[in-house]
């Protein structure tokens, strides 16, 4: 139940699933009378023309959809402007919004960015903070500028991440609370109590969008880095190994022991139907899920007897 009455006529700007919640909020919370979304693209196997989740649920909440390719197109920016919004509010909508757009609503343009700004700014937050080994993320509510995820913040909330947590695990938690967020925010702002706060651009860090190549494991990372990496970016780009000229994805790993050499970087210790042990460049590292190129995922023990795999080999 909230505890004010639908006052801001709005445009809600998101595509991913992690934007789900906060449309679903919003529409509860405000006069949304557009969504705007990526276009419908191939999926799957079978390349299957599919809807973003964002324009899936606006059609649920029986919201109008806009889908332009390139929100800085001029007819793009018309379509907004002629929609006359009060507020514009955007969740992992996936462009970077011209100032034309952002001067267009009253109390301007809010953003539901899935970190502890300024901290991991840019397109995948949530991969980057797991990745790199952090123990709390959040979400910020802020105020956008013309810059990548540099306006003021207006809130702030914390989430915590447990050594086991993955950035799939963590994902739907983070929409969930962004949502919540994003509804308090809104609250405070109808009752003129939002106030903005500068980043620190000092403090920065950037979280770029995934690539293949960031998946590319490199032995002589600590094995505690190249797990927390497996967690970050499974299951994708995943991160993958090279053994034979082909591809094998690491999907879960233990880290055996957390320093001193095993042996060369890469090196095979044991391997057995207790899994695959490769030597870090400080520590070891249990393969314990792996996903052969063309095949399924298996258990490492069963994947090393298959090749024949022995103590001293070298995985690339």
């Amino acid at each position: 139940m909230f505890l004010f009455q639908p006052i801001f006529k709005t445009i809600f700007m998101g595509t991913p699933a992690f934007a789900v919640p906060a449309l679903r909020a919003l529409a509860t919370a405000e006069n949304v009378t557009l969504v705007a979304t990526n276009p419908d693209r191939p999926a799957g196997r079978g390349n299957v023309l599919t809807p973003p989740a964002v324009k899936a649920e606006a059609e649920r909440l029986g919201i109008p959809v806009f889908q332009p390719e390139k929100a800085r197109h001029p007819d793009a920016i018309a379509r907004f402007a002629d929609e006359k919004p009060d507020l514009i509010v955007v969740a992992a909508y996936g462009h970077i919004l011209p100032k034309s757009i952002l001067e267009i609503p009253k109390y301007g343009c809010i953003n539901v960015h899935a970190s502890i700004l300024p901290r991991y700014r840019g397109a995948a937050p949530i991969n980057w903070a797991v990745a790199r080994g952090e123990t709390k993320t959040g979400v910020t509510i802020m105020k956008m500028d013309a810059g990548m995820d540099t306006g003021p913040m207006l809130l702030v909330r914390e989430l915590a991440i447990g050594d086991d947590d993955t950035a799939e695990s963590i994902y739907p938690r983070l929409a969930e609370l962004g949502a919540k967020a994003l509804v308090e925010a809104l609250e405070m702002l109808h009752d003129g109590k939002l106030v903005e706060t500068p980043q620190d651009d000092a403090m920065a860090t950037m979280a770029p969008m995934l690539k293949k190549e960031h998946g590319r494991v490199d032995w002589s990372m600590s094995a505690r880095d190249i797990r927390n990496l497996v967690r970050g970016l499974t299951p994708w780009p995943s991160v993958t190994a090279m053994q034979g000229g082909k591809g094998l994805k690491l999907i879960g790993v233990t880290v055996v022991s957390e320093a001193g050499s095993t042996g060369v970087p890469g090196t095979i210790v044991s391997a057995g139907k207790e899994g695959v042990v490769v030597a870090c460049g400080g520590g070891a590292l249990r393969l314990d899920l792996v996903q052969p190129e063309g095949g399924k995922p298996m258990p490492s023990g069963a994947w090393a007897l298959g090749r024949q795999l022995k103590a001293g080999e070298l995985l690339g």
